[in-house]
Formats: C-alpha cells, structure tokens, sequence
C-alpha cells in the first residue's frame, strides 16, 4: 500500500500535452485532463496512494488501451 504524502496539485495543461503525446485527440485532452485529475485524486484518497502515482497508474492504463486500439485489438 501507498503511504500518504501531501504533494502541489499539477495544473491541468501539461497534463492535457502529455495526454496528447500519448494520443489523445486534440479535441478531448481538456476534458480528459480534468477527468483523470478528479479521478487520480479520488484513488489516492481510496488507496492512501500519492497523487503522482494514482496518475501514473490512470495514464499507463490509458496508454495500453490507446496501444490496443492502434494495433486493432479493441
């Protein structure tokens, strides 16, 4: 388990880049920055996890199942 350590929240624009490099349509990457900030925080307060790594792991998800979808697997 995760220990607990209060870290600055990101702001939502270099995430909505990264989210963009990793294939996000241009279009959705505001919109999907601001669902996995809501979301990263809900999992770090469930998992007692650090923000960063709750986001980590929402990322890493999207990445394999945007890599899925390009290869046709989805």
């Amino acid at each position: 388990m995760c220990k607990i350590r209060p870290e600055p929240e990101p702001s939502a624009e270099p995430l909505a880049s990264l989210l963009a490099a990793l294939g996000c349509p241009a279009a959705k990457t505001p919109e999907m920055a601001a669902m996995l900030e809501k979301r990263a925080r809900q999992l770090s307060a469930q998992k007692g996890c650090s923000h960063q790594e709750a986001l980590t792991h929402l990322l890493s998800l999207l990445r394999q199942g945007w890599s899925a979808k390009e290869k046709g697997l989805s």
